[in-house]
This record gives structure tokens, C-alpha cells and sequence, in this order.
């Protein structure tokens, strides 16, 4: 192999080396993201940039009450009056990847998944009741200081209104609740659907800091 060649195949070696430990870092660690709809408003306004945490998924840590996460959108985002179980209010997964090499793509590239980015509101074994513009959890009304004033909570149409909350799950709102496709539509976050939790603002740089 002459000297020219090698030095190529050994700049071939470390950008792969380089993708690869930037994808695991992407996957595990954390990852920048832009804000792109107005569900979370005011808390957070569209093209802002937050820094991601991923650790919490990958020691499979449920999130704390008050925490905004992002997680994978589910499949189906609204149910008929016939459809509705609050019985088992977790939200439906059923376009999962069917190979290795989709499930990549899918999981890990993250080409063709959509993710939504709301706030945790209530955890596994809290009955959560919406009722009266307001949120109950063990029939006491939620203290909610990251409303705007004025701001209204109810269930538009057919939705998840009074249920417990299953096992290893998250019950998930939008701060903009009467602009946000959240938990109320589809159901409870499994573990193994939260994608991350919002570290901190980095962008714009008068905002930047922890996101409350």
C-alpha cells in the first residue's frame, strides 16, 4: 500500500470513528434541538434552541412532575367516544420499524420520526381529573405557575379526562393548552417513548439558562 493511500484510508477511519462516537453521544448523552411549534408557550417560543438530556433514557429514569420532555409522537393522536379505555390510557404506538436498518434510521438517525416536547403533569398511580378549567391530581388542584394568567384547561372533544395514570408512564400537557396536542388526545407517555428532557436555553442568549 503506498503512503497515499493509507493516509486516505486513515482519514476514512477517523471520520467514521468521529460519526460514530457523535451518533452514540447524540443518542445517549444529549443533543441541541430547535423549538418549531407553539404548544409550550410562553415557556418557550418557536425557534428558540434548547440543549436535550438523554441520560434519562438511558438509565430508563421516568422524568419529575414539572419537567418538560420530548418524546415520540404516537401513532394515533385521537380516539372516538368507542375507543376511549381509561382503563389503560396509554397512548398507541403501531408504525414501529420492522428491521435493524429502519429501526436505525428511525431511532437513531431520526429521519421520518416526529417528537413532540410538553410538560410533565402527572406520574405512574396519580389519578389526574380535568375538570372546571383546572387540573386535579389525587383530587387536589395542581398548583400550574407557568401559565400564562387566564390560561384554561380542558378536554376538546373526546379525550382522557379522569383515569390513574398506568405504570411507567408520564401524563404530558403543552403550557398553550388550548394550542397543544398533548396527553389529553392520546393518551400516557410510556418510558420507553420519552426521548429526553430539556437541559437547559441556549438561545437567544438573554434567555439562556434553565428552562421552569
Amino acid at each position: 500500500m503506498n503512503p497515499k493511500t493509507k493516509e486516505i484510508l486513515e482519514w476514512i477511519y477517523c471520520i467514521i470513528i468521529a460519526v460514530v462516537l457523535a451518533l452514540l453521544f447524540r443518542y445517549y448523552i444529549g443533543t441541541p434541538t430547535i423549538v418549531k411549534k407553539v404548544s409550550m408557550k410562553p415557556t418557550l417560543i418557536e425557534n428558540q434552541r434548547l440543549w436535550l438530556n438523554r441520560w434519562g433514557r438511558t438509565t430508563k429514569t421516568l422524568p419529575q412532575r414539572g419537567e418538560i420532555i420530548t418524546f415520540e409522537a404516537p401513532s394515533k393522536k385521537s380516539y372516538t367516544e368507542s375507543e376511549i379505555d381509561v382503563n389503560n390510557p396509554i397512548a398507541k404506538y403501531e408504525n414501529e420499524p420492522t428491521n435493524i436498518f429502519s429501526s436505525f434510521v428511525y431511532h437513531v438517525l431520526e429521519i421520518g420520526k416526529d417528537s413532540y416536547i410538553k410538560r410533565v403533569i402527572a406520574l405512574p398511580g396519580e389519578h389526574v381529573q380535568i375538570k372546571d378549567g383546572k387540573v386535579y391530581i389525587n383530587d387536589e388542584e395542581l398548583d400550574e405557575p407557568y401559565l400564562q394568567e387566564g390560561i384554561v384547561t380542558d378536554v376538546l372533544g373526546v379525550g382522557f379526562s379522569d383515569f390513574v395514570v398506568p405504570e411507567n408512564c408520564v401524563f404530558a400537557m403543552g403550557d398553550n393548552r388550548s394550542h397543544s396536542t398533548d396527553c389529553r388526545a392520546f393518551g400516557c407517555i410510556p418510558l420507553e417513548k420519552i426521548e429526553s428532557t430539556v437541559a437547559f436555553r441556549f438561545w437567544p442568549l438573554d434567555k439562556w439558562g434553565a428552562v421552569e
